[in-house]
């Protein structure tokens, strides 16, 4: 059995009045992320490091910000078509670890609702989501 692990990171810019979406959940805040899809940070920086696992370039690549099919797009929906690839290719994913970096809104009190998101989206067990905050 062959293991292979992926490193993923994203960032966006932050403005006044657009949601605030974080592992699937919409977080009460001022300002939230902006981007083609919802900007979610974190399952983007998830989908980069599984398809940098599996040699299957980037996110960027497969959801280019020029296609329309993606606009607004629920980045839940990116990260199972990324899981779709990976079983394309007899893929597995053992565990996902995330950190998330960011200095408000607290994310401690919604890691548990992200945790059971990505597990809904994918497939892998709560147990073997691991998602940390600096906040």
């Amino acid at each position: 059995m062959k293991i292979k692990v992926g490193f993923g990171f994203d960032v966006h810019q932050l403005r006044q009045g657009h949601p605030f979406i974080m592992g699937g959940v919409n977080l009460e805040h001022t300002s939230g992320a902006f981007g083609h899809s919802d900007a979610d940070v974190l399952l983007h920086a998830i989908c980069d490091a599984l398809l940098g696992a599996a040699n299957l370039r980037d996110i960027g690549f497969h959801f280019s910000n020029t296609d329309d099919r993606w606009k607004g797009i629920s980045s839940l929906l990116l990260l199972k078509e990324v899981l779709r690839m990976l079983e394309e290719r007899n893929w597995t994913v053992g565990n996902i670890d995330a950190m998330i970096c960011l200095e408000a809104p607290k994310i401690n009190p919604h890691i548990p609702a992200m945790k059971t998101n990505i597990s809904e989206a994918t497939g892998i067990s709560e147990d073997d989501i691991s998602i940390k905050a600096t906040t």
